[in-house]
């Protein structure tokens, strides 16, 4: 007999926790500011040598080494995403790149634009947003928000009824005349 779970219990809680956290520790090292030269110039005591060398060497790949590490953090919440069977929001989607696992920052890891093929840009509702990797180039397109169209055997009945009324009205009109 196990224990009647309530309607605030959440299955694989430990799991989702765990894409929370990777996901949290990879925009974290993402979005920290790359060095500046100037501070990567460490001064050296007389006796030191070539452990001075070591130092300014791990300064100069942080910047590289944390994107790499960024990188590993998302792999690892894809892979347990998809071994626990668990999907990722929307949101989430939207900011990993699919292609090569890095983070997409507007503006540091990626580039946006709104794009529009139709005949000129002459419909509205055809506006895509296309963000693109820097790392991989990898491509991805998602839709403007525009109101979305209703279906089409609701869009023929309502012309219809739209018809219907217009034509009542025309055949009132002349009567009324």
């Amino acid at each position: 007999m196990g224990k009647s779970k309530g309607p605030g219990s959440v299955p694989n809680r430990p799991v989702y926790s765990r894409i929370s956290y990777l996901y949290q520790a990879a925009a974290y090292l993402a979005s920290q500011p790359e060095l500046k030269e100037s501070a990567i110039v460490t001064h050296a005591p007389e006796g030191a040598g070539q452990g001075a060398s070591k130092e300014c060497e791990q300064t100069t790949c942080t910047h590289h080494s944390k994107h790499a590490l960024s990188r590993r953090l998302i792999t690892d919440l894809r892979s347990s995403s998809l071994k626990s069977q668990i999907r990722l929001s929307p949101t989430m989607k939207h900011t990993i790149c699919k292609f090569c696992d890095s983070l997409l920052i507007d503006g540091e890891t990626s580039s946006s634009i709104v794009e529009n093929k139709s005949k000129g840009g002459k419909k509205p509702w055809a506006d895509v947003l296309v963000v693109t990797c820097h790392a991989c180039g990898g491509v991805k397109r998602f839709p403007v928000q525009a109101p979305r169209q209703m279906r089409r055997l609701i869009r023929e009945k309502e012309l219809k009824e739209k018809l219907e009324r217009e034509t009542r009205e025309a055949n009132g009109v002349m009567e009324g005349d």
